[in-house]
């Protein structure tokens, strides 16, 4: 196997960890902006994606270590309209998921065929996020659409 350039897989493990923080902070604050009849069961999802984020964040930062580099300490963009319809939260989350999965795809064009472990994980996080991504189309979508609402698909 060739070896992996260490100095660019931390760079992107650390935009994924700042990307990932973003989520936190971006889910927590949507789930307080939820109002309606719906609200419990979408506070919930925003919550559980909220968890789900800090989980990808810990684990880009258990990769940095072990690769004998430092966590950044920054957080990703912060996107904030101050339009609170779940329509417009979730293209947002839509949006943000996208650059997400983009850095994993990055990261795995880096590791592929150079470290099993870390192609590995790429491609689980490029699995979990295009899921995702899914989910989230189909919730835009009206009910009964079968038509993806999303014009390029992440997938």
């Amino acid at each position: 196997m060739i070896e992996i350039n260490k100095e660019k897989v931390v760079a992107v493990l650390n935009k994924v960890l700042e990307a990932e923080l973003a989520g936190v902070i971006r889910y927590t604050h949507y789930s307080f902006l939820i109002f309606g009849f719906g609200r419990i069961p979408i506070v919930a999802w925003l919550r559980e994606q909220a968890n789900e984020s800090l989980w990808h964040a810990q684990q880009a930062g258990e990769w940095i270590t072990t690769l004998g580099a430092y966590p950044s300490l920054a957080i990703g963009r912060l996107l904030d309209t101050h339009v609170f319809d779940i329509g417009t939260i979730l293209r947002e989350s839509s949006e943000q998921e996208g650059a997400a999965l983009n850095l994993y795809r990055e990261l795995l064009s880096l590791v592929d065929n150079r470290s099993v472990a870390l192609e590995e994980y790429a491609r689980q996080m490029i699995h979990i996020e295009q899921m995702h991504a899914g989910e989230v189309d189909k919730m835009l979508r009206k009910p009964g659409d079968k038509t993806a609402f999303l014009e390029r698909p992440m997938l």
